[in-house]
């Protein structure tokens, strides 16, 4: 009897190691979602005004689209019951462009000065 318990016990402690081992290789994935993309894109820019990768014409330029997704997001969420599939691949799209340019005005090798 004792020897079944102990052998229980070992049982779950190697599962629960290989679980835990398992669970601490999974990479961490940032939050999905509209919001969250525009902060991280949000946080994107100010990085690359604070190294000096964006003049201030890409900086006006870039702010303007992140507006510009704000304002179309608010129109959607307003028409009733959040964002629907259209509504949501639409602004993906448009994140998805302005990423884009965020990555092409942090690396066309020009200067904020």
């Amino acid at each position: 009897m004792f020897v079944r318990h102990l052998a229980a016990v070992a049982l779950g402690a190697a599962l629960l190691a290989s679980a835990s081992a398992a669970a601490a290789q999974t990479p961490r994935r940032p939050p999905a979602g509209i919001n969250a993309r525009e902060h991280r894109q949000a946080e994107r820019i100010r990085n690359g005004v604070k190294n000096d990768e964006l003049t201030k014409g890409e900086l006006d330029k870039l702010r303007a689209d992140e507006a510009g997704i704000r304002a179309e997001e608010r129109v959607y969420r307003r028409s009733g019951g959040g964002l629907n599939h259209r509504e949501r691949r639409d602004l993906e799209h448009d994140l998805n462009k302005t990423s884009r340019e965020i990555y092409r005005a942090k690396h066309d090798d020009r200067n904020s000065r």
